[in-house]
């Protein structure tokens, strides 16, 4: 299968999982309050559905590619065989029946699937939402409505949609902690240390560096943590040849400054071959296990890191020049001296080659049951406090233009189907999509709390037509927002 096609697949459903249980959220409170829900669907329906189904007189009504017909119900009363009084529902014959009196019936829920294979919604009665259907909120309000509840019961059901993908999260990181347990390498347990860019030398960082803590906090893991407690450090204390050294930090880094081309920071592993594969580059032109790359094509290739970003820069011109895959590297052979091979990379600039990683050691851990559940809260909530500190990055050029739409989220999902990835990334997008939707911008559910909050505060609440056009405003946020990211990546794509 395409490697597009696999990344579109995770994509799909990571968001059709995501969608479906945020609207759960809404609907399961909305519910609880008795307010009608609607409809509720994943993926959208314009024109028609792939799926409708309802309940019609206790049966339930199933529909395929069906066209979108709206549909109510009247109430019938009778009473049974024992006396009982029972209610039924009688289909209303809409062609005769003016707009402004079928809307006054009870319905009972339309749940789909839609065509358009991204998002869903749930549609709530009595509620200015992105449906934008005004003709209802000019009908007397009715007990079953949105609108005719008390603001606290509307704030709990407008915070439901976050509450779920929270919970969701939490419960994905609790699973996978079960179920695959976690490693992670501890920050100051490597053989060689840490090797530096040039702009973390200026700063007094050295190649052998052992980060030992940050602000006098120890240094735990290495992981996005360590580079977010190095951004924000005033000092930064290193072991270095067996001494304790602490650096004074000139200014607050970015974290851009740590996802550059050259990273700030990477462990020092040298470039030395571990094993060679069969019929790769790397073995006809004669590398040999326990070699150590020294250049690429004359740039510095000594360490992982290196070598990695000296293919880097090749496969970048190649791609753009259509030069060729030959390499002239350097290496080190035990007992030999140096040598110069001309290495052929693949298409993907590999050259058939392993490298030694015995500088450092992943720490596992395992889990329980029982015990994955707090864990799972805990990396859900670190998770959650690491995006929310880097969210103010979307303000800064390099975060604007950094931000991006579906194709960017789908290239983030491996070109292999792995189930263990794709639950933490599903987990990761729960979490950045319960913070977006909190935002207090009109037409997410953030817009809404706000002014329920407002509404409780100052006693009043907010009219139809504010609410209309505060939702028109934030639907146009929301789009340009939406536009803007995806074209980023079709100019990333074109660069």
């Amino acid at each position: 299968m395409p490697t597009f096609l696999i990344k579109l697949l995770q994509l799909i459903l990571a968001l059709t999982i995501l969608v479906v249980i945020h609207e759960g959220g809404h609907f399961l409170f909305s519910k609880l309050f008795k307010v009608r829900v609607e409809k509720f669907y994943a993926f959208f329906n314009p024109n028609f559905s792939l799926v409708r189904v309802k309940r019609v007189n206790g049966r339930l009504q199933v529909r395929f590619f069906s066209r979108n017909v709206e549909e109510s119900y009247t109430e019938e009363k009778r009473f049974n065989f024992e006396g009982k009084e029972e209610i039924t529902y009688k289909p209303v014959d809409l062609e005769t029946l003016p707009e402004d009196d079928w809307r006054k019936y009870p319905d009972n829920t339309e749940f789909g699937v839609g065509w358009i294979p991204f998002g869903g919604y749930c549609k709530i009665a009595g509620m200015v939402d992105e449906s934008m259907d005004m003709a209802t909120m000019q009908q007397d309000p009715q007990p079953w409505e949105f609108r005719t509840k008390p603001a606290w019961q509307r704030l709990l059901i407008m915070v439901g949609g976050v509450l779920f993908n929270l919970l969701l999260a939490f419960f994905i990181y609790a699973m996978v902690l079960c179920k695959w347990g976690d490693s992670y390498i501890p920050a100051t347990e490597v053989a060689y240390g840490y090797e530096f860019n040039e702009q973390a030398r200026q700063m007094g960082f050295a190649d052998g560096d052992i980060i030992l803590s940050t602000d006098g906090k120890p240094a735990v893991k290495y992981d996005s943590d360590l580079y977010r407690a190095i951004a924000k450090a005033k000092q930064v204390t290193v072991l270095r040849n067996g001494k304790e050294v602490t650096l004074d930090m000139p200014e607050e880094l970015s974290l851009f400054d740590f996802t550059r081309q050259e990273a700030f920071i990477a462990i020092y592993s040298p470039m030395v071959v571990d094993s060679v594969f069969a019929d790769g580059g790397a073995m006809k032109a004669g590398m040999m296990p326990g070699d150590t790359i020294l250049t690429v094509a004359g740039r510095p290739a000594e360490t992982w890191n290196r070598f990695q970003q000296a293919l880097a820069r090749e496969k970048a011109a190649a791609d753009l020049l259509a030069v060729s895959h030959d390499l002239e590297m350097v290496i080190s052979r035990p007992g030999a001296g140096l040598d110069t091979l001309t290495v052929t990379a693949d298409a993907d600039f590999r050259i058939g080659i392993s490298h030694f990683t015995r500088e450092y050691n992943y720490k596992e851990l395992e889990y329980g049951f029982f015990s994955s559940l707090p864990a799972g809260v805990a990396y859900g909530w670190n998770t959650l406090k690491g995006y929310v500190s880097d969210f103010r990055y979307v303000f800064t050029k390099e975060g604007a233009t950094s931000l991006g739409g579906f194709a960017t989220i789908g290239s983030i999902f491996p070109s292999k189907w792995n189930w263990h990835a794709f639950w933490l990334m599903t987990a990761f997008l729960s979490i950045i999509l319960a913070f977006m939707n909190i935002l207090p911008i009109p037409a997410l559910d953030g817009g809404y709390v706000l002014l329920l909050i407002v509404e409780v505060i100052s006693g009043r609440k907010p009219g139809d037509k504010f609410l209309e056009r505060a939702n028109t405003v934030g639907m146009a946020i929301l789009l340009a927002l939406m536009l803007f990211a995806n074209m980023n990546d079709i100019i990333r794509l074109f660069h």
